[in-house]
């Protein structure tokens, strides 16, 4: 690798570092004709729908751009070294990394160059290269220009395992503060393009065996958190929508990291605790696999989420008058709103009491995290049952018996010093 191309990834990886919405789940391109690469098998590390863990390699096209958002680093007013890689850089790069074992997949986002359609011509060509001239067969996600035209979209689409269109800032009114240059609606036209190409490309694969396949990933999108002042309602509300309304694998909820002093921005020091992720992504799960809407969980009561507890719980412990639960009678939507009890072992209880009353160690067995399930349900057994507690009071046993687990793993480590 020559001096100029390594200079060039080190400055385009380290901008890309910012989206982090680069999951492969649901994508199985299979290596025909002894290609290179196979989706199936999967330098980001990202996951597969079955829990197989994947390297991507991760990078802009180009760190230039016409625009000049408040929250991002490679805007044109920032003063960093700018640089671009060629089509031929980029599958060169690829392709070498990807015989060395170092990746399985591809990345690919970038700053805009003249236009929309400019760039993800760009974009389109590479991925397209990859796959008609090297028969590469591995995992590639673009992410999409917004304002690129349907026919680039379309083209993206046939190359491309995942294509997503990043909203930026949950809501349109942070994103004329933010991004004055930036208008919502071009986000919104690519993406619902993606939706419909993908439902028609579903129902003619049913029909042709032989259809060409299309982003057999899906789409996906990103929001910044923490850079407007959004609450956690309204992002959560903003997420569920587009969950609605386009079909979306998946939304990424990536923390504002302080770049600069612009007046309209959080302070310098005013970085997005992870923790505040983490819980969004929790909120996301619940709304997605355990049957909450977005205002049980969030209201303009408590417009933002519990840091100390995770959202179920913090439901949980709202509406206590709900339980406890008898868990060998309950039906499977109840026993998936207990804190503890997971969508696997939410199943495995309701198949197990078809054969015997569960008991609290027939739970211990089936993976329930009793620590927490114990206030909140019944079963086969005397011990654990509930007491008239407070919410306070449950809430302050599950932090002391947390804090009190996490201090019992670390004792070996500290020993050792």
């Amino acid at each position: 690798m020559s001096e100029r191309i390594r200079e060039k990834l080190q400055i385009l990886a380290d901008a890309a570092k910012y989206d982090v919405s680069c999951s492969s789940s649901g994508s199985n391109r299979k290596n025909h004709n002894k290609g290179l690469g196979d989706t199936g098998n999967g330098i980001c590390h990202t996951y597969t729908e079955d829990g197989r863990c994947v390297s991507l390699l991760k990078i802009l096209l180009t760190n230039f751009c016409i625009y000049d958002c408040a929250y991002c680093v490679t805007r044109k007013s920032n003063d960093i070294k700018r640089t671009a890689f060629t089509v031929e850089e980029v599958v060169d790069l690829t392709i070498s990394f990807y015989r060395r074992n170092y990746i399985e997949g591809l990345f690919l986002s970038s700053g805009i160059f003249k236009n929309a359609d400019y760039t993800m011509e760009r974009l389109v060509r590479v991925a397209k290269k990859l796959r008609t001239e090297h028969k590469f067969n591995g995992y590639i996600h673009l992410k999409s220009i917004p304002g690129a035209s349907d026919e680039l979209m379309h083209e993206a689409g046939l190359y491309a395992d995942r294509l997503s269109v990043n909203i930026e800032i949950p809501t349109e009114q942070g994103l004329k503060l933010l991004a004055p240059d930036k208008d919502r609606k071009d986000m919104i036209q690519p993406m619902n393009y993606l939706k419909e190409e993908i439902i028609q490309n579903r129902e003619e694969k049913k029909l042709f065996k032989k259809a060409p396949i299309f982003a057999p990933a899906g789409q996906s999108t990103q929001m910044i958190i923490g850079a407007s002042k959004e609450s956690d309602k309204d992002i959560m509300f903003t997420a569920n929508n587009f969950y609605r309304n386009f079909n979306l694998k998946r939304v990424y909820y990536s923390g504002y990291v302080p770049i600069s002093n612009d007046s309209r921005l959080p302070g310098l020091s005013s970085a997005v605790p992870t923790i505040r992720e983490n819980r969004l992504y929790q909120t996301d799960w619940l709304l997605r696999f355990y049957g909450f809407k977005v205002q049980e969980i969030l209201t303009n009561e408590h417009p933002n989420l519990d840091l100390d507890i995770d959202p179920k719980l913090g439901w949980a412990l709202r509406n206590l008058q709900h339980f406890p639960i008898d868990i060998n009678k309950a039906d499977l939507q109840l026993i998936l709103r207990v804190p503890g009890i997971g969508l696997q072992s939410a199943n495995r209880i309701v198949e197990a009491r078809k054969f015997q009353r569960l008991n609290w160690e027939h739970l211990k067995k089936i993976g329930v995290a009793l620590n927490r399930a114990r206030y909140f349900i019944t079963c086969n057994s005397s011990q654990f049952e509930r007491k008239t507690y407070s919410e306070s009071q449950i809430k302050q046993f599950i932090l002391a018996s947390s804090q009190s687990k996490y201090l019992k793993s670390v004792t070996p480590q500290l020993s050792l010093f």
